[in-house]
C-alpha cells in the first residue's frame, strides 16, 4: 500500500495539467500512487495523463464526466486510491519540493492522524510575492496531535480541501465523502473536522495554488451561488456534535462567507438576491448557537441586518458599495474629441443583431480566417450584414463584393460600435468597447511553435516588442470564442491567453480549401503566380526573427535552385511584417510575398521549406513534403521561446546547412520515405481538427445558434482527401 493516493481533477486546466503531475513525480519522496481524473478518453487532460502513465507506472489514469463536477472527480479518484493517505492537488497547482518528504516525516512523527491540515502558497497569477493565507490560523494550532476541541477555529471551512491529507481508512470509516454541487469543500471540510479525534498540523507549505487570472470559477457569476447555502445548511447541522467554542467559530466562518456573497454587486443574478437573503436569514435563526454574539464593525451591521431579514437595508448597503465601484471604472475612448463624441453616441444606440464586423492582420485586407468566416456566412447567414475593417492603403486590394471599412474612418467607429458579432484573427482597437449582447470571436493565426501572449514574458527581446501584457490582457477578456486547430493549441491558448472565453475545436477555417480544392484550382492558381509547367515548386517561407530590424532569407536561393536540380523553383513568401506591396521575380525564384492569400501559395507549391514558421502546421494538411532549415535553432529557441523541441519532432527532413538543404532535394529525400513517416506523425498531432468544415462550423455556432451537439463532427484524418499536388506523390 503506497504511503499516498495523489488526486488531481483536470477539468478545465489541461494547459497546466503537466506541470501539476510533473511536480508530484519529481518529488524526493516516491511511495505514491498518482490519479488525474479527466473527463473522458481523447480529451486534452487524458492526452497528457496517459503520455505521464506511460513514462512513470505510479500514474493511474481515471474518468470522470465534467457533468459529475469536482466531487465527482474526486470520489472517482477516491474509489480507486490505495494509499494510506489521500491528497488533493488542483490541476493547475504544483507540489513544491520535498512536499511529499515533509509530509511523511509530520504523519509519522505525530502517530499518522486523522488529518494533517497544512500551509499552502498562494501565487499571484502574474506578479508578486506568493503569501500563506493559512499561516495565521495553522500557527493557534497546538505543537503536536490534538483533539479539534483544542483548535476551535479549525473549523475545515477556511482551508479549501487540497490543504491537508486525509487518512483513507478514516474518510472510509466516517463515510466522509465530497457533496455534489459547488462550494464541496465547505461540506467536506467541515464533516471531517466534525468527526476527527486526533489531529496534527504543519505550518510548511506543500502546495504553490497559482491565482488565476480570472480568477476562481466559483466566484463568477451566476446562480450556482445558492449552493454556498446548501453547504452551509449541511455544515450547520453537525453543529450540534461540537464543543459551544467549535459551534460559535463554524457559525462565524460560514456567515461571513455567506455575507460576502449576499453584499458581493455581481455574483448573485438580480432576480434571485432577494431570496437567496431571505434563506440564508432563515438559517441565521434557525442555527444560531445560544449566547453568540455579534461581530463589531461593519460586518456586525450585516450580520444584525441578516437576523432581522432587513433585506431593503441590506440592499442600500448594497447599493452604496456598487455605487462606489462604478464611479472607479472608465469608459475606453478613441482619441480624438470629435471621434469620442461620435462614439460615445453610437455606443447609446441599440446592436444591430445582423451586423458583423471582420479584421485581419490588424486590417492588411481580406484574408485568413476572418476571409473564410465571411465568405461562409455569406452562404449559410445570408441575413447576417458584413464589413471588412482595413487600412487605408489596402482598401484597394479588397474583392469588389466585400463591404469594407477604412480603420480610424467615421463608418469604422460607427459598425464598431452598433455591431454584434465581432471577428478578428489578431485584436481590436485598445478603445473598443466590449458591450452586452457583443459576441466576439478570437479566430487566431496559427498553431504555436514560438511562445506567445504572456508566456512571453520572460523573454526580454521578445517582451520588449509585445507592450503592456496588462492592455493584452485586457483584450483577452473581450474575447467570447477563441478557435483552435489541435488539442495542442488549446492547451497553449489556456495558459498564454488566460480569460474566460469558450475554445472551439473546430480547426482554422483558412484551411478548409486544403480539402475542398481540385485540381483544376491548384493548376489555375500555379499559372498566376507564373510557377513553369513541369517543374517542382518549392515554397520558402522563413519566420520573423525578433532581433531581425528587416527581412533576411538566411538562404542563397539562387545557389540552392542550382544544387537542388534543374527542375526547381522556389516560391518566396517573407513573414507579412515584410510585405510592401510588391512582388518580383528573379530568375528562378517568384517572390509571392504580397499575394494576397496564403493559402493559395500554399496550394501551388509541390513542398515547402521552412524554419519556424506557422505555415508548416496550415501546409501539412495538404500532406505534402516538408524540409525544416533550422540554420540558427538554438538561438531562436533560446530568445524567442518554444513549446516543444521541433527537431525531436519535425514534419519532415531537417537540414541545419545550405548543403544539407541541397543535398536532401537532390538525391530525393525531401519526398522519400522518411519524410512520409514524419509528416504522418506530425499531421496526427496538428492536423486533429483541419477537415475542410471549420468555418461551416464556426458559422452554425456563432451566427445561426445552434447548440454544440449539432454541430457537424470533425471528420477522422485518416478519412480526408486533401488537395492534389500537381506533381504526383506518394501521401502518407
Amino acid at each position: 500500500m503506497p504511503r499516498f493516493s495523489i488526486i488531481v481533477p483536470s477539468h478545465g486546466v489541461a494547459g497546466r495539467l503537466a506541470q501539476a503531475l510533473d511536480s508530484v513525480l519529481a518529488q524526493s519522496f516516491g511511495d505514491f500512487e498518482l490519479i488525474p481524473v479527466c473527463d473522458g478518453p481523447g480529451s486534452p487532460a487524458a492526452d497528457v495523463a496517459a503520455a505521464h502513465a506511460e513514462r512513470d507506472s505510479r500514474v493511474a489514469p481515471v474518468h470522470s464526466p465534467p457533468s459529475a463536477g469536482l466531487a465527482g472527480a474526486r470520489g472517482a479518484g477516491m474509489r480507486v486510491a490505495t494509499g494510506a493517505y489521500l491528497l488533493f492537488l488542483d490541476g493547475d497547482d504544483i507540489l513544491l519540493p520535498g512536499a511529499l518528504a515533509a509530509l511523511h516525516a509530520r504523519l509519522t512523527h505525530t502517530g499518522d492522524p486523522d488529518v494533517l491540515p497544512f500551509a499552502y502558497e498562494r501565487a499571484p497569477w502574474w506578479e508578486g510575492e506568493p503569501t500563506q493565507p493559512a499561516g495565521p490560523l495553522l500557527a493557534q494550532a497546538p505543537s503536536g496531535v490534538f483533539h479539534p476541541d483544542r483548535a476551535p477555529r479549525l473549523t475545515g471551512v477556511q482551508l479549501p480541501a487540497w490543504a491537508a491529507a486525509y487518512r483513507r481508512a478514516f474518510l472510509t470509516e466516517r463515510d466522509i465523502t465530497f457533496p455534489e454541487g459547488h462550494f464541496t469543500d465547505i461540506g467536506f471540510g467541515a464533516a471531517v473536522m466534525a468527526r476527527a479525534e486526533r489531529v496534527a498540523v504543519l505550518c510548511e507549505a506543500v502546495i504553490r495554488h497559482h491565482v488565476r487570472r480570472q480568477g476562481n470559477r466559483l466566484y463568477l457569476p451566476g446562480e450556482h451561488h445558492t449552493e454556498l447555502l446548501d453547504q452551509a445548511e449541511r455544515a450547520l447541522a453537525l453543529a450540534p456534535e461540537l464543543s459551544a467554542e467549535r459551534a460559535h467559530a463554524l457559525f462565524d466562518q460560514l456567515f461571513a462567507a455567506v455575507l460576502k456573497t449576499a453584499g458581493h454587486p455581481r455574483r448573485l443574478p438580480a432576480r434571485r438576491r432577494r431570496a437567496f437573503f431571505r434563506r440564508a436569514s432563515g438559517l441565521y435563526r434557525r442555527h444560531r448557537p445560544a449566547g453568540h454574539r455579534t461581530p463589531g464593525g461593519s460586518l456586525g451591521v450585516q450580520h444584525r441586518l441578516l437576523a432581522t431579514g432587513a433585506y431593503a437595508a441590506f440592499r442600500l448597503l448594497r447599493g452604496a458599495k456598487e455605487t462606489a465601484v462604478r464611479a472607479g471604472e472608465r469608459l475606453p475612448r478613441p482619441r480624438g474629441l470629435r471621434t469620442r463624441l461620435l462614439y460615445r453616441w453610437q455606443l447609446r444606440r441599440p446592436l444591430d443583431p445582423n451586423l458583423a464586423v471582420f479584421c485581419a492582420y490588424w486590417g492588411r485586407g481580406y484574408a485568413c480566417n476572418p476571409a473564410a468566416i465571411h465568405a461562409k456566412a455569406r452562404e449559410l447567414a445570408p441575413h447576417i450584414r458584413s464589413v471588412f475593417l482595413v487600412e487605408a492603403d489596402q482598401a484597394h486590394a479588397m474583392p469588389k463584393d466585400v463591404d469594407h471599412a477604412v480603420i480610424g474612418s467615421r463608418r469604422y467607429w460607427e459598425v464598431l460600435a452598433r455591431a454584434t458579432y465581432l471577428v478578428n484573427n489578431a485584436n481590436f482597437a485598445e478603445g473598443v468597447v466590449k458591450r452586452p449582447g457583443t459576441v466576439h470571436v478570437q479566430t487566431q493565426h496559427g498553431t504555436p511553435l514560438k511562445k506567445m501572449g504572456i508566456d512571453q514574458s520572460t523573454y526580454p527581446v521578445v517582451a520588449a516588442q509585445t507592450g503592456s501584457f496588462a492592455k493584452l490582457l485586457g483584450r483577452v477578456d473581450r474575447w467570447d470564442y477563441n478557435l483552435s486547430a489541435n488539442r495542442h493549441s488549446t492547451q497553449v491558448w489556456e495558459r498564454a491567453f488566460p480569460g474566460s472565453y469558450e475554445q472551439l475545436e473546430y480547426g482554422y477555417p483558412r484551411n478548409d480549401v486544403y480539402c475542398t480544392a481540385t485540381a483544376e484550382d491548384v493548376a489555375r492558381v500555379r499559372a498566376e503566380l507564373g510557377v513553369p509547367e513541369g517543374k517542382t515548386a518549392v515554397l520558402y517561407a522563413p519566420t520573423h526573427r525578433d532581433w531581425h530590424t528587416g527581412f533576411e532569407t538566411g538562404l542563397d536561393l539562387e545557389a540552392f535552385c542550382e544544387a537542388a536540380g534543374e527542375d526547381v523553383v522556389v516560391l518566396l513568401r517573407a513573414h507579412y511584417f515584410y510585405d510592401r506591396g510588391r512582388s518580383k521575380a528573379s530568375g528562378r525564384i517568384i517572390d509571392v510575398t504580397s499575394h494576397r492569400s496564403s493559402e493559395d501559395v500554399c496550394l501551388a507549391a509541390d513542398a515547402l521549406v521552412t524554419d519556424y514558421s506557422s505555415i508548416m502546421f496550415d501546409y501539412a494538411n495538404l500532406d505534402r513534403p516538408i524540409v525544416v532549415y533550422a540554420d540558427d535553432w538554438e538561438v531562436y529557441r533560446e530568445t524567442r521561446g518554444v513549446y516543444f523541441d521541433l527537431m525531436q519532432s519535425p514534419p519532415g527532413p531537417v537540414a541545419h546547412t545550405p548543403e544539407e538543404l541541397a543535398r536532401i532535394f537532390r538525391d530525393g529525400t525531401w519526398a522519400g520515405e522518411e519524410s512520409r513517416e514524419l509528416r504522418a506523425a506530425f499531421r496526427e498531432r496538428f492536423c486533429e481538427f483541419d477537415d475542410g468544415r471549420a468555418a461551416e462550423r464556426v458559422v452554425r455556432r456563432v451566427f445561426l445558434g445552434e447548440p454544440p451537439e449539432a454541430i457537424p463532427p470533425v471528420t477522422p484524418l485518416a478519412e480526408r482527401v486533401p488537395a492534389p499536388a500537381a506533381t504526383t506523390l506518394v501521401r502518407s
